[in-house]
């Protein structure tokens, strides 16, 4: 399946590694030439402002959505195809949530894992069947990666659920697999916990 539009997550800070910059902008520059919108939390600096700034100099669209008590200018870009203002972060997740048909995760801190275990954990729920990707460019969430096998050697996330988390080592790997996803949660355990919820 193609998708029109993604949403990025990834840090504010461009890490000390500068390959993560210019990989957020080769990134970016893909999404802008297969025609894919990309929405992210609106910033203008680290590997969210490279793969905005490199996407919108190659004729892509890009829309952030951010909170209000950020600065526009100090933190927020100003140049972006549409900037969508909210009250708090969880207003922001949400939209974002509701407006990609994909999510992407790159390398990034608290922030960045917040909105990635938001995003699996709602679609281990069923409240969206949306690929969700985690980058693991120069093996940053390598580590990541392992907590998740030990999660579910132990018991703590059955196998179909760790099976939703899409995971690519390269950018033809990362868009290949976006296009080709299928949820693989398990109807009848949705089911299940929507019978004994109600």
């Amino acid at each position: 399946m193609k998708h029109e539009s993604l949403a990025l997550y990834c840090g504010s800070s461009a890490g000390k590694n500068p390959a993560y910059a210019k990989e957020a902008r080769k990134f970016g520059r893909l999404c802008a030439k297969r025609g894919i919108t990309i929405y992210y939390g609106g910033g203008s600096i680290g590997l969210m402002g490279a793969a905005a700034e490199a996407s919108l100099e190659e004729g892509g669209k890009v829309i952030g959505v951010a909170p209000r008590f950020f600065k526009e200018g100090a933190v927020l870009a100003t140049n972006l195809t549409e900037m969508i203002i909210v009250d708090s972060m969880s207003e922001r997740k949400q939209l974002l949530e509701e407006k990609a048909d994909a999510f992407v995760v790159f390398p990034g801190g608290y922030g960045t894992m917040d909105e990635l275990f938001e995003m699996i954990t709602d679609a281990q729920l069923g409240l969206h069947s949306k690929p969700v990707a985690v980058y693991n460019y120069l093996g940053f969430y390598d580590h990541l990666l392992k907590q998740l096998d030990k999660f579910m050697e132990e018991g703590f996330l059955r196998p179909f659920h760790h099976s939703l988390l899409v995971t690519a080592n390269d950018l033809d790997e990362l868009f290949r697999k976006l296009e080709n996803y299928e949820n693989s949660n398990d109807r009848s355990w949705l089911d299940k916990i929507k019978h004994q919820t109600k």
